[in-house]
């Protein structure tokens, strides 16, 4: 099969004018792969950190944006096993989900919810996809414990609020201003703290008697990696996820001997179609029978064509929106 594919060419990248529709051939997929005719496709903060050139793709993925899809499968490679033409899905992607095809393993598709459109459904697997494995597999998160995650509007933060709440923890979370903290209480947080107003640190200490948190889920890094340690309870456990402001930090290992702590992190897109696998197999189980009682939805901001695409960039480097931001690829 060849197909001219329409995309986001990000060029050598840069501001998000960079980002231009152009045309390329479609590769065909091989070994496990599926084709998937897109239909919606999720912007994530990774995206924005490869256009600007501070997040290359990892050594054999695609050097195009697009970390999630949804849509149907139109082609599937020799070895694929458990699914077939024909099958509307979601999908984490290796890159390349600003397009009108797109390639995945067909370990990394997830059916549909019942009750979800093809847009929700292109919302879940980045987001889900990190909350699980970060929150429930690395940090172990277990019901009854407490649970902090910071930039709790940002669609990693109101995923890992709903889904830490819906397996019995309680959850507090940072945000910008009192919209976004009336968001992330709607998604199931607890607590809610202006981080511009006030400091996690004190407010955490407050509430818990100087108990501190159980876990805590971080993007932000910087002048902060401290203070989660210092937030901690007894066998604490913090995950890092990013580093919005900056990886290196003097960090005061003295919280981690005193209070047992551990200080662990992983990105997703470099690990092996078999982990990710795994991860998608645990979404099944553990996450889609709660989407389809309603509960765990993911929250959309806002949809932009995907000719629109720099205009997507602009918002979510702006960290104005509440959410999740979409483009929309077919009509």
């Amino acid at each position: 099969m060849t197909l001219n594919c329409t995309f986001i060419d990000h060029g050598q990248g840069g501001s998000p004018d960079c980002m231009k529709i152009a045309t390329r051939p479609m590769e065909s997929p091989q070994g496990r792969q599926v084709l998937i005719e897109v239909a919606y496709a999720g912007v994530n903060r990774p995206d924005v950190l490869q256009r600007a050139g501070s997040y290359p793709p990892p050594p054999g993925a695609s050097p195009y944006l697009g970390l999630e899809v949804s849509g149907h499968i139109i082609a599937v490679g020799p070895e694929v096993q458990d699914r077939k033409v024909g099958d509307t899905v979601c999908a984490l992607t290796p890159g390349g989900g600003y397009a009108q095809y797109c390639l995945a393993d067909e370990r990394h598709c997830l059916p549909i919810p019942k009750g979800l459109d093809l847009l929700q459904a292109a919302a879940i697997p980045e987001n889900y996809f990190t909350v699980w494995t970060n929150v429930f597999e690395r940090a172990a998160l277990k019901p009854g414990e407490r649970f902090l995650v910071h930039g709790g509007s940002s669609g990693i933060g109101l995923t890992a609020i709903q889904l830490a709440h819906a397996f019995g923890s309680t959850v507090w979370t940072t945000v910008g201003n009192t919209d976004k903290a009336q968001a992330c209480k709607q998604a199931g947080a607890d607590h809610t703290i202006l981080y511009r107003e006030q400091d996690f640190e004190q407010i955490v200490s407050e509430a818990t008697k100087r108990q501190g948190v159980d876990v805590i889920l971080d993007m932000v890094g910087g002048d902060y990696i401290n203070k989660n340690l210092r937030s901690l309870a007894v066998n604490g456990r913090l995950v890092q996820i990013a580093f919005l402001e900056g990886s290196k930090s003097q960090i005061d290992a003295l919280p981690i001997m005193i209070k047992r702590l551990s200080f662990t992190g992983s990105t997703l897109r470099p690990r092996s179609d078999e982990d990710k696998g795994k991860i998608a197999q645990a979404l099944v189980s553990q996450v889609i029978p709660l989407m389809e009682k309603g509960q765990c939805l993911p929250l959309i901001h806002e949809v932009f064509d995907l000719k629109d695409a720099a205009a997507a960039h602009a918002l979510m480097e702006s960290s104005k929106h509440i959410g999740k931001i979409m483009l929309k690829v077919k009509g």
